[in-house]
């Protein structure tokens, strides 16, 4: 993985984390970079998993999404354990 992939990917999972706070809740930086990447693990495994394909047509635009579902799962199973 190159520099301006990383930082891709890391753009993704602050933007992810930043909306799955927006709709459960909670905040900080920090905070939405950590749930936005492991949201984005969870969420391209679980679209792996169930096959699940939106066919936006804009694959920046998918994984924002896929990774935002992710991140409100992530954040929802840590709620629970906490």
């Amino acid at each position: 993985m190159d520099a301006r992939s990383l930082i891709i990917f890391l753009l993704i999972g602050l933007v992810a984390g930043w909306l799955a706070s927006f709709i459960v809740g909670g905040g900080g930086l920090v905070r939405y970079l950590l749930t936005g990447v492991v949201g984005s693990f969870v969420g391209g495994w679980l679209a792996s998993y169930f096959n699940i394909r939106l066919g936006i047509g804009n694959a920046l635009v998918e994984q924002v999404i896929v990774s935002t579902v992710g991140a409100i799962i992530v954040v929802l199973i840590a709620r629970l354990l906490a």
